[in-house]
């Protein structure tokens, strides 16, 4: 009877075994722990410029080592976050002054400018002025001879008062500048080469200066020759009277 139940004991351990190792498995079986989802970023990150990255969470978990997925990345379009109204004041702000700072150098610009060209015209007016006047060696004074320049034209003005308006306009002018020539010389010289430079600037007054000149200068040789000639003439008829009157003097004795 010992020996009987000594028997099935041996018989039933190996089913008694397998049996405690199935019902421990069941009961201490390991369930795989899935890690949660990262929240959505929502707000502005402070200290990086990266954009804000959503996470895909739908995807299905299963059984199995291989249930452990990595988060996949949305390729949805970010919509970028709205600005703030102290954002929106500080753009504007901006704005001003960048319009303000623009406008102030560009007006600073061109009153160094006009500055400038004022401080050049002054400069070349002084210098102008200054190459007029005759050098202290020549002995040339201005002040006495400008007086007697403005009374010879005013002579000339008297005289042609009752002569026709091209008269009245040409002998005051021609006395005057006459009278310049020969009491301040330097001085109308130096006068005449600055209307020369001035002329230069435009080619109709130059051409037109030239050709009276010339005119001028033909007129005066013209003048002179028959002048040379009407003195040779008057000479020889002088001569030759004086001779006739010898010849009858001579002839009366």
């Amino acid at each position: 009877m010992a020996l009987r139940r000594l028997i099935l004991a041996r018989a039933t351990a190996p089913v008694a075994v397998c049996g405690l190792l199935t019902a421990g498995t069941a009961v201490f079986s390991t369930s795989v722990a899935f890690a949660e989802a990262p929240e959505l970023l929502s707000k502005k990150p402070i200290y990086d410029d990266y954009p804000p990255q959503t996470f895909d969470t739908s995807a299905k978990v299963t059984d199995g080592p291989s249930a452990i997925q990595e988060p996949i990345v949305s390729s949805a379009p970010l919509t970028t976050p709205k600005p703030s109204p102290t954002d929106r004041l500080a753009e504007r702000i901006r704005h001003g002054r960048l319009f303000l700072y623009a406008h102030a150098a560009m007006a600073e610009r061109e009153l160094n400018g006009l500055m400038s060209s004022l401080l050049d015209a002054e400069t070349s007016f002084t210098k102008t002025v200054a190459s007029l006047a005759p050098p202290r060696a020549s002995g040339e004074q201005l002040m006495p001879g400008a007086i007697y320049v403005v009374v010879a034209a005013m002579a000339g003005s008297i005289m042609s008062r009752n002569r026709t308006f091209l008269l009245r306009a040409a002998v005051p002018l021609t006395m005057g500048i006459g009278a310049s020539w020969l009491i301040l010389p330097i001085t109308t010289r130096n006068v005449a080469d600055l209307v020369w430079r001035l002329e230069q600037r435009s080619p109709v007054l130059r051409d037109n200066h030239l050709r009276i000149r010339r005119t001028v200068d033909e007129t005066w040789q013209a003048a002179t020759e028959r002048s040379k000639m009407a003195l040779q003439t008057i000479d020889e008829t002088v001569r030759s009277g004086r001779e006739g009157l010898e010849e009858w003097v001579r002839k009366g004795r």
